[in-house]
């Protein structure tokens, strides 16, 4: 968990997890945080910045979970934070594919 004030992140959660109230959206300050690096406007992201700093903003994207950046963002991103070089954007985070067999379809009961 990072230490930032769940009251800060509270006008953000509303805005960007809309799908939670705030008090729960905040007890993720990490998703809310990565959801406003993704998809915040201009002023909400100037604000984000400023309260956690660029050493949260970075341990938010090395940690990013699949799905959370599109590939514009987590580019974006790796400059500004200074963790790449150009060209040298690593991958966006995958979902881990199971190997043939291995997946749901192959624990459930055949009923017959």
């Amino acid at each position: 968990m990072l230490p930032i004030s769940p009251d800060t992140l509270k006008p953000l959660a509303r805005k960007y997890i809309w799908w939670k109230t705030p008090d729960e959206a905040v007890l993720i300050p990490e998703r809310v945080i990565a959801q406003v690096m993704d998809i915040g406007d201009y002023s909400d992201v100037q604000f984000l910045a400023s309260q956690v700093g660029d050493e949260v903003l970075r341990e938010v994207l090395i940690h990013a979970q699949p799905g959370q950046f599109s590939e514009r963002s987590w580019t974006y991103w790796h400059y500004r934070l200074g963790l790449c070089a150009v060209d040298h954007v690593p991958a966006l985070p995958s979902r881990r594919e199971l190997p043939v067999g291995e997946g749901f379809a192959s624990h459930t009961r055949d009923p017959g």
